[in-house]
């Protein structure tokens, strides 16, 4: 034992000592940036409620860059149409540009919550059964004199005083998640998210919808004074189950978003923006310190910061390399010595670990070492009344004007985790129902997806080619993937699921994964059954993210293609 750490030691001093003779013959110190040697500057068009966190970041940056001399403006789409700008922006606005050319990056989220006064009477009670999609729609849409009784059998008279923030960004993703007509949404009309957030913190009887980030203090990162968030029943049960449970502070709300336990139509994207990827070497540089070390900022201001394995993809995108450390001439001696090293100190520590095991008790409960994900059951995933579904994982929805959309659905991303990049087939193609029509590929690894209808492809989603993500994020609006002219469509529909039949198919589809994938655990390790399988028979979020190719093969032949 004591040779292995003289070993370890050793070339731990030998290491350093290469290090320093390295920077010692190139005059270069580790520490030291290179600098610029002229003003430089970044121009930058951001819309009106992410202005706060853009001045942030600039701010931030031009302390860390004193050379570097950031602008920002008010957004527009004229201004952005030039190609002068950088914009900061959401998805709603995202949406409204109708660019099929814009390049685009996701760099955060943001959330619309429901907000209630900390001392309403009925608190206890609204926090352990939450409010559903159906009754916040009752709510937003009802008369003024409504009281809670009246939605959730409560025995307490309590009045609803639903205080609706003039806001065309909030009250889209509310008519959204509400499945309610914009012109329909009443309650008392605010002006401000300030007003809206004073109106609540007086009034105990209190309901409305604002931002995470507009109900939060900057300074604790906890929910302002006064005022809790409102938990959703996601599922219409009646009550708030174990992995609806994530309102008890914005960290863990937070957490939850990413996971997919929080409505989609309440959440929305923040984006970078230009008229082409960025080439700028100033702009890159800005950008990939916002997916970096801009990132505590993004949660200082009550946003939500992107997941670890999507801001490195991003990363990737943006620089077009791995966000590996590549040697350059002037540090490759100490470089080459770090790589020699690692390994060496890996084995060393892992004799060490074999020698300490041998000494002990050799029953080992390996489940302590190993992480477990969140939960993927039928209540995590969203099928929205109205569409069509394919048993193949695909869904469709014909326009007024005859056209039918078709995407990935939601179980099917929860699965794979986020997609990194998409193989499209081609405007004007003609499709048949069955066809492979899509690849999804994660860090190289790939699924084909089959037309859940037959048709002439006459447009595609152009977004997907710079951010696949967006198929994980928003898979049934922002993700759609192709713009059909239906060719079979009445006859086609026949062999599809809308409303409770989807609800229940899914939960077969939940079954003959857990079938699939038990399977698959008896013929591999027993971590590997432990990471994919929880107590209870639980199958892990985002399942395939981290298994080998093969398993993806095997999946797409035993599960994806016998369902066609």
């Amino acid at each position: 034992m004591k040779n292995i750490s003289f070993l370890i030691t050793g070339l731990l001093m030998l290491f350093f000592n290469n290090f320093s003779l390295a920077n010692k013959d190139t005059g270069i110190q580790a520490s030291k940036q290179p600098s610029l040697t002229s003003q430089i500057s970044v121009e930058i068009m951001c819309s009106p409620e992410l202005m706060n966190l853009t001045k942030n970041w600039a701010s931030e940056y031009e302390k860390l860059n004193p050379d570097v001399n950031i602008a920002i403006n008010n957004y527009s789409d004229e201004g952005m149409k030039t190609g002068k700008y950088l914009g900061i922006i959401s998805n709603r606005v995202v949406s409204s540009l109708n660019e099929t050319g814009i390049w685009r990056m996701t760099i955060g989220r943001d959330a619309i919550v429901p907000l209630i006064n900390s001392r309403n009477p009925i608190l206890i009670e609204l926090a352990s059964r939450g409010i559903s999609q159906e009754e916040f729609k009752e709510i937003i849409t009802g008369p003024a004199n409504q009281e809670w009784k009246s939605l959730i059998k409560s025995s307490k008279s309590a009045a609803i005083h639903f205080y609706n923030l003039e806001n065309t960004v909030i009250n889209e993703g509310l008519s959204d998640f509400a499945k309610a007509d914009k012109a329909n949404i009443k309650g008392i009309k605010v002006n401000s998210a300030a007003e809206l957030i004073a109106a609540i913190q007086n009034d105990i009887y209190a309901i409305g919808f604002c931002r995470l980030s507009d109900a939060m203090d900057v300074s604790t990162k906890q929910i302002l004074e006064n005022i809790v968030l409102l938990p959703i029943d996601k599922n219409g049960n009646g009550r708030i189950d174990s992995f609806e449970k994530i309102y008890k502070n914005p960290e863990t709300f937070s957490r939850g978003v990413w996971v997919g336990k929080y409505p989609h139509t309440l959440c929305g994207s923040i984006y970078a923006i230009s008229q082409e990827k960025p080439t700028d070497k100033s702009e890159l540089a800005f950008l990939e310190w916002i997916l970096e070390d801009g990132q505590q900022f993004m949660d200082q201001n009550g946003y939500i910061v992107l997941a670890n394995p999507k801001r490195i993809s991003n990363i990737d995108l943006l620089t077009g390399v791995e966000t590996l450390p590549i040697p350059d001439s002037k540090t490759g001696n100490a470089s080459i010595w770090l790589l020699i090293l690692i390994p060496v100190i890996i084995a060393g520590l892992l004799v060490t670990a074999v020698v300490s095991y041998q000494k002990k008790n050799r029953s080992v409960d390996i489940s302590h070492d190993v992480h477990i994900s969140a939960a993927l059951n039928e209540d995590a995933v969203e099928a929205p009344y109205g569409l069509y579904f394919d048993k193949t994982h695909t869904w469709a929805f014909m326009e007024k004007n005859g056209i039918v959309k078709i995407g990935i659905d939601d179980f099917l991303q929860h699965v794979t985790g986020t997609i990194s990049k998409i193989k499209m087939r081609q405007i004007g193609e003609k499709i048949r129902k069955g066809d492979k029509i899509l690849t999804l590929i994660k860090d190289g690894k790939q699924l084909n997806i089959y037309a859940p209808v037959s048709g002439t492809i006459k447009e595609q989603n152009k977004a997907l080619e710079t951010d696949a993500s967006i198929l994980n994020s928003s898979p049934y609006s922002d993700g759609w993937v192709y713009m059909l002219e239906p060719k079979n469509w009445m006859r086609e529909i026949e062999f599809l699921f809308m409303g409770d039949k989807t609800k229940k198919w899914l939960k077969e589809e939940f079954t003959r994964l857990k079938e699939y994938f038990s399977s698959s655990a008896r013929s591999n390790s027993s971590v590997y059954a432990h990471i994919v399988l929880q107590d209870g028979g639980e199958i892990t979020d985002n399942v395939l993210a981290d298994l080998a190719p093969e398993i993806w093969e095997d999946f797409q032949t035993k599960f994806i293609d016998t369902s066609r």
